[in-house]
């Protein structure tokens, strides 16, 4: 084929076509990077802030506590690094506001389900303080919230950061209040072993493959995670609010479909 008429081909080519083939391509390259790196995580395992891999071998988004650098936050969150490490619990608050506050260990999905199904019926909304966690756990908080037609928030001063705007894109509705602090960064594998070249490439394009179709079937833009894949897992992308809006991570809150008693 021809040079020219290879551009004609590309000319007729649908602008939605041409803009996923150039987001997967990004994500491709993203993996490789990844790949690139992969044999220095295991030795910044430790220097991570607040990162514990709870002895599970499995692709993570580390607990963001880090002190920002070199960009700090745009505002310092209100709770202590001391509640943010802890387990992440589930507290039924007034107005059907259902709190999801600390660090999202292997567990906190079931555990989650396991709220919904004792007081469900109460809740409107989930109101989200995590440094982030477990993805599995993240993906499975954030598909449950779907399909209980579930809004969610991130109140003024609270934290929402590495996995768990994956749980925020959920919500029917979503949220962030003024002052609200929501950060994304890279995926990594927190396993002790370390894994071949071959192993980290297939988790990096398995889970970001995964991460990606998500937050896709949840109306999020792809600028979302693509600054996601641009940090590195020690620092953090504040999401200002006009980026969320484009992004659109945040939205009009709308009434859930059930009638709470």
């Amino acid at each position: 084929m021809r040079i020219d008429d290879l551009f004609k081909a590309l000319m007729r080519l649908d602008d939605g076509v041409l803009m996923r083939s150039a987001f997967f391509t990004l994500l491709s390259a993203a993996a490789v990077f990844l790949l690139i790196d992969v044999r220095d995580l295991t030795a910044m395992n430790a220097e991570l802030p607040g990162f514990d891999p709870m002895h599970q071998n499995q692709p993570i988004l580390p607990p963001a506590l880090t002190d920002g650098m070199p960009n700090a936050p745009p505002v310092r969150p209100a709770s202590p690094n001391e509640v943010l490490r802890q387990p992440m619990k589930f507290e039924l608050t007034s107005g059907g506001v259902l709190l999801a506050e600390g660090t999202m260990d292997p567990g906190a999905g079931a555990r989650f389900a396991q709220e919904l199904e004792a007081r469900g019926e109460y809740v409107t909304t989930v109101a989200l303080n995590s440094p982030g966690g477990s993805v599995d756990d993240a993906l499975a908080i954030s598909k449950l919230i779907r399909d209980k037609k579930l809004n969610t928030k991130v109140a003024s001063k609270a934290l929402c950061a590495s996995s768990c705007p994956i749980v925020f894109a959920g919500g029917l509705g979503r949220v962030a209040e003024k002052d609200a602090v929501v950060g994304v960064h890279q995926v990594f594998n927190g396993s002790t072993v370390r894994p071949t070249a071959e192993q980290a490439m297939s988790a990096a394009q398995s889970t970001t493959a995964r991460v990606a179709r998500h937050l896709d079937a949840m109306g999020i833009g792809a600028g979302l995670w693509i600054n996601a894949l641009e940090t590195p897992p020690d620092r953090l992308y504040y999401l200002t609010a006009k980026e969320m809006a484009d992004f659109k991570l945040t939205t009009e809150p709308v009434a859930t479909a059930k009638k709470k008693g």
